[in-house]
Parts: C-alpha cells; sequence; structure tokens
C-alpha cells in the first residue's frame, strides 16, 4: 500500500501536473479541481472517495480496509509529493506518469487495497463478471479524462488518453501476474 501510494504521488505530481495531464477516476477529477482552484488533489481525491468507502463498508469489509487506508495514505502522498515536479517533454511525462501510476495502482489491487476512488468500483466490477479490471480502470479513467476536454483542451485530452491507457495496462499486469 505504501509503496503503491508513493508510486501515486510520484506519476501525479512529477510527470502529470507539470503539463495539466490528467488521471482518470476521482484523482482525476480531484486533478481537475487542483488545476482550476488550486486546491489540494489528495486531499479532494480522499474526500470524493468517501461514498464508495461507505459502499465498500457495506459490501466487502476487508476491501473496505484496505482502501481506507490506501485512500488516506494515497492523499498524502499525493500532497506531500506535490513540490517534486519532473519538466520532461509532455509525451515523455504521459508514458512515465502513467507507467508509474499504473504499478502503483496494480500493486496495491493485488493485495487487497486501493486509493478508494474508481479503482474499488473496477474491484468490485471485476469480481462479479468476467471483465478485466485494467479495461475497467481505463475506460472509467477515459470518461474522467472527457469531461476535462472542454477546460483543459484537446492536447491535455490526448496525452492523458495515453497516460490512463498505459496506466491501465500496467495496473492490469500488476495486478494478475504478481
Amino acid at each position: 500500500m505504501i509503496i503503491g501510494s508513493i508510486l501515486l504521488g510520484i506519476g501525479i505530481n512529477g510527470f502529470l501536473v507539470p503539463h495539466q495531464l490528467l488521471d482518470g477516476g476521482i484523482i482525476g477529477i480531484a486533478l481537475i479541481l487542483h488545476y482550476y482552484f488550486d486546491v489540494h488533489a489528495g486531499l479532494w481525491s480522499a474526500l470524493l472517495s468517501v461514498p464508495l468507502i461507505i459502499y465498500a463498508w457495506i459490501k466487502d469489509r476487508k476491501q473496505f480496509h484496505g482502501s481506507f487506508y490506501g485512500m488516506i495514505v494515497t492523499a498524502v502522498f499525493i500532497d506531500l509529493l506535490a513540490p517534486f515536479q519532473f519538466y520532461l517533454p509532455i509525451w515523455l511525462s504521459a508514458i512515465l506518469g502513467g507507467a508509474i501510476c499504473g504499478i502503483g495502482v496494480g500493486l496495491m489491487l493485488r493485495y487487497k487495497t486501493s486509493t478508494g476512488g474508481t479503482d474499488l468500483i473496477a474491484y468490485f466490477i471485476a469480481k462479479a463478471t468476467p471483465l478485466n479490471i485494467g479495461f475497467l480502470i481505463a475506460f472509467m479513467d477515459a470518461l474522467i479524462v472527457l469531461l476535462g476536454y472542454q477546460t483543459l483542451g484537446l492536447q491535455s485530452v490526448v496525452f492523458s488518453t495515453i497516460t490512463i491507457l498505459t496506466a491501465g495496462f500496467l495496473a492490469s499486469i500488476c495486478y494478475e501476474e504478481m
């Protein structure tokens, strides 16, 4: 959980924030709020995840504990690592940010924890259906990225899509192959 949370904090702040790229899911919504209102993305990702955490409490207590702790630790590391940004070309930031975030999410899901956001929704859907968890994460993330189009523009959407596809692919590998 801690390694996954640190990787998310590095991937988001180090590679996505410098180019105003989005991750998907709840963290993506928190990043949109961060870009427009200069609020703490980690704090908002935790606050926005509360309804999903409550659902986990009702549906799967074991997943609830991992998700609750994962949500808190991830929020702390996202905000704690906010000053660490790398100014690489946007295409490289999109790929590296997606890879690092995907590995972090995949590790967390593999060990029954999550950020509490849409990763948790993907976990419950994948558990109940034959759908691949990486595909589910990428699909939900794409929806969030499309929400950012009107305000962040086409370049952000294109490179954010590269980020989420990379993240979804690596989350799936880390979740299933370890």
